[in-house]
């Protein structure tokens, strides 16, 4: 068998592009002891990974992707040789491995699947994963919106801004308005997501846009993006609004630092600006997806995937990501 790869071939020059990432073969490598061979049948296309693509990149989250070696990623997929005895032969896992076909593995935050109930193995990258328990704690943990709140979501057709507006509707907030980059994203966001208001930020004048879409302020806002549009949305906030900070997608690609130059605001509207990291609360990952199987079965949830074929397409899926030609989840199948 051939493992086929996707590896680091250069370090990105800001927004990653296709040719940032080369295809090689190798040998599938049988495991040693306390390991085990994982078939992978998807993997994730995640923005939140360019933030290691850089040299000095490395943190206690994850260490700089070294060039030439496959790409870190998040994938599920089936232990077909183990010699680990955690991961029989047959199970299904999610872990933190490579975009490659074949993944050698120990420990590598892998979360063991329960793939009796008939769900897409894809949805636990997704709206069971990290990117749907992303919006699921930042709305319960830390955002609480309620009867009468205006709920504001950046990268609204996002794998995360999606679930986030459809989730701050079922737990009753009284507005959902969505921030996007092209008139498509907007019409699908309002029809088929159902959010009230969408708001394309490349049209210019954002601030204006957002009184006009938020003409009772903004009680929480779920921020993927960081960056200028925090700035700009700082300006708006109510008294003891609720900010999860859940992704910066404007800083990822970014050749030199900048932020907001208003926090301030969140001193004099006694507002809450809160960082969080999924993998932090494994030990609610069953509560989470529990609760999201629940409101799809009752349809209150949906799912969009964007989905390519073949695991040499995972350099031009990840460009399409920051080239914004996404909808919902990036998923490649392997």
């Amino acid at each position: 068998m051939k493992n086929i790869q996707v590896v680091l071939a250069r370090r990105p020059n800001g927004t990653p592009v296709a040719e940032d990432f080369s295809i090689r073969e190798t040998p599938v490598i049988q495991p040693d002891n306390g390991q085990a061979l994982i078939e992978n049948i998807y993997i994730s296309l995640d923005a939140g990974f360019r933030n290691w693509m850089d040299e000095d990149a490395g943190d206690e989250v994850l260490p700089a992707m070294p060039l030439g070696q496959p790409v870190m990623g998040l994938t599920v997929g089936r232990v077909i040789t183990s010699k680990h005895p955690g991961l029989p032969v047959g199970k299904l896992v999610m872990g933190r491995l490579a975009w490659e076909s074949f993944s050698l593995a120990s420990d590598d935050f892998l979360v063991p699947l329960d793939d009796n109930d008939a769900i897409p193995e894809h949805y636990h990258l997704g709206i069971l994963g990290d990117t749907g328990m992303s919006a699921y704690f930042g709305l319960k943990d830390i955002a609480a919106p309620g009867p009468g709140d205006t709920v504001l979501v950046s990268a609204a057709a996002g794998s995360v801004g999606y679930v986030a507006g459809q989730i701050a509707r079922i737990m009753g907030a009284k507005r959902i308005v969505g921030i996007t980059s092209t008139e498509a994203k907007r019409q699908r966001l309002i029809k088929e997501v159902g959010y009230d208001e969408v708001i394309n930020y490349r049209q210019g004048n954002l601030d204006e846009q957002l009184k006009s879409a938020c003409p009772a302020g903004v009680d929480v806002y779920f921020d993927n993006v960081g960056g200028p549009i925090l700035e700009t949305v700082l300006g708006q906030i109510n008294q003891g609004a609720r900010i999860p900070f859940c992704g910066a997608v404007a800083d990822y690609s970014r050749t030199a630092p900048s932020g907001p130059s208003n926090l301030f605001m969140l001193v004099t509207q006694c507002a809450r600006l809160e960082g969080f990291l999924t993998h932090t609360k494994l030990a609610r990952y069953d509560e989470a997806r529990q609760q999201l199987k629940a409101w799809m079965g009752e349809g209150a949830l949906k799912t969009f995937v964007q989905s390519y074929q073949g695991v040499d397409q995972c350099g031009i899926a990840f460009a399409d990501l920051f080239a914004g030609n996404n909808f919902g989840k990036t998923i490649v199948k392997v």
